[in-house]
């Protein structure tokens, strides 16, 4: 029996937080499959979000482990990872979105085509990795929150970018379902999941993609 791969988890510190049922599907998905390891910017505690009677107990139990403690992203060494997961983190627009320390483990990832799924609103933190004006995933299709399921974020007037937009601006190629349909796209090693229903759905083809490798 080979070692499992070893999966990093990267999550937004900032207070609008982590969806708690993206990262709840994400985690028990993954923890079979793989050894995790969850990072913050500055190493801070997740704020999870949405926290609902089919989460409650999960998160609460979550918080006591040894491993609920994230890592600093700042000190994450991209190259001990197999694979990289971003759930659906409504924070991601105001920390990870404009992260240089994901952006150095992403151009890693990219380097070596390693397995990269970001789900919801998750998929703002590729919007990082940035080089000058290029972009490091122009010329992938991805997907990610449409413009109609983030127009009921209270925020929405005052949201830093649109993944819709900052895609197509940068060379991406970006689709989209109905509001709240599970809609994955996959091209390469990138996974993405335009929201917190295509979860399950995006981090299933994440471990086909470790285990086919």
């Amino acid at each position: 029996m080979s070692a499992k791969p070893t999966c990093l988890i990267v999550a937004s510190a900032s207070p609008q937080g982590v969806s708690a049922k993206s990262f709840h599907q994400s985690f028990s998905l993954c923890t079979s499959v793989f050894n995790l390891q969850t990072a913050t910017p500055g190493g801070k505690p997740i704020d999870f979000v949405g926290v609902d009677e089919s989460t409650a107990r999960w998160v609460q139990d979550f918080n006591v482990k040894p491993y609920a403690t994230p890592a600093k992203l700042e000190s994450i060494d991209g190259a001990r990872y197999q694979a990289l997961l971003i759930p659906d983190c409504p924070g991601a627009l105001n920390d990870l979105a404009h992260s240089g320390s994901l952006h150095r483990i992403l151009t890693h990832f990219i380097s070596q085509q390693k397995p990269v799924c970001a789900v919801g609103q998750g998929v703002s933190a590729l919007c990082c990795a940035t080089e000058g004006q290029r972009w490091i995933f122009s010329g992938y299709s991805l997907t990610g929150p449409s413009v109609f399921e983030l127009v009921r974020r209270p925020d929405f007037a005052n949201l830093p970018l649109i993944v819709e937009d900052f895609v197509k601006d940068s060379g991406g190629s970006y689709t989209a379902s109905q509001e709240d349909a599970v809609h994955v796209v996959i091209d390469r090693h990138l996974i993405t999941g335009q929201n917190m229903q295509s979860t399950s759905l995006a981090v299933n083809n994440l471990i086909l993609l470790c285990s086919a490798k």
